[in-house]
């Protein structure tokens, strides 16, 4: 696809940093970013969640040489505190830190595990319409047999919220397939304020937490609570799957790898490339080696031993063959 400059406003992008994985995570988000998208001009923020009694230990950033590397790569450390998740579901934090950014000011985020791999500059957003990752599998709902199938699932929940339901539905896909009912990876979304996206994705995120509509009474909500509530949130502010024209995100322009055995399982050459590129300076490589995960796929090898495993251009189509596959070789590590 050809890629021509686009007019955008500013915008700012934000990503979770704190202790454990997330904080080497946002090196490798920092520095694609950097590399990869020079002309990007807004501000990027890493919210960090604060202590409280949420949280069983400090989840802020926890090795001052990770903090240090970020704030040369011009990084904007944010502070938000946890009122509805926390410790009992980090998944969380992408909804809550949202209150925290400028309010007004046009807004990305993104999951942490992510690489920016092309010019952000490209992306021809339209922030008055929201939207969100379509590379998703149909991890929820389950359907039980005998149980409500997912219309009588989804439009529960429309209904709960006083939202149109019909208007979502991908007519293309067969009736009693999930593909057929708006749902997203909350890996990335975007919106023209942060604070508006923000209190709604609380408001339905905590309504269906705490009190679900009987369609939902056998589902399991949990981890998956951010992507039930996000196609609502994203339904009522005007958005929807075709908001964003494909071939950007998740694609030429940015990389979900999840964990670094998947990506370089089934990513592409450019991305294995951008990875390997940005972690190679001395003073990146330096404290992403202080991860033992990040030393032993990066810098000693095992994830091109991980890609040897696989014929890229005949992949699994599910995800969680390829995890077993991986697993029992011995390669797995996040």
């Amino acid at each position: 696809m050809a890629r021509n400059s686009t007019k955008n406003p500013n915008f700012n992008i934000v990503i979770v940093g704190q202790s454990g994985r997330l904080q080497y995570e946002a090196i490798l988000f920092a520095t694609s970013l950097r590399d990869n998208a020079p002309n990007f001009s807004g501000r990027f923020f890493i919210a960090e969640p604060q202590p409280s009694s949420r949280w069983e230990k400090d989840p802020r950033i926890s090795n001052p040489d990770v903090r240090k590397l970020l704030e040369e790569l011009d990084a904007e450390f944010l502070p938000f505190t946890n009122n509805l998740f926390g410790q009992s579901y980090p998944e969380g934090n992408k909804i809550e830190l949202l209150s925290a950014l400028p309010k007004g000011e046009p807004f990305i985020f993104f999951d942490t595990d992510t690489l920016i791999t092309g010019e952000l500059a490209t992306v021809p957003f339209d922030f008055q319409r929201p939207s969100a990752s379509l590379k998703v599998e149909g991890t929820w709902p389950k359907i039980e047999l005998y149980g409500p199938n997912y219309a009588q699932i989804w439009k529960s929940l429309y209904d709960k919220f006083d939202l149109e339901f019909e208007s979502t539905l991908d007519l293309s896909q067969p009736k009693d397939f999930w593909r057929r009912f708006l749902y997203f990876n909350a890996g990335f979304f975007y919106y023209r304020c942060p604070h508006e996206f923000g209190v709604r994705y609380a408001d339905y995120a905590g309504a269906i937490r705490d009190d679900p509509p009987e369609a939902l009474m056998c589902q399991k909500m949990m981890p998956w609570l951010d992507q039930i509530a996000l196609p609502l949130v994203i339904h009522s502010l005007g958005g929807g799957r075709d908001a964003l024209p494909p071939g950007y995100l998740d694609d030429e322009v940015s990389c979900h790898y999840r964990s670094l055995p998947l990506l370089y399982a089934r990513e592409s050459n450019r991305v294995i490339e951008v990875l390997e590129k940005v972690s190679a300076p001395n003073r990146v490589k330096r404290v992403l080696k202080q991860y033992d995960p990040f030393k032993r796929m990066i810098f000693q090898g095992r994830g091109h031993k991980t890609r040897a495993l696989f014929d890229q251009s005949f992949l699994p189509r599910r995800e969680q063959v390829i995890r077993n596959k991986i697993r029992k070789n011995g390669f797995w590590m996040r």
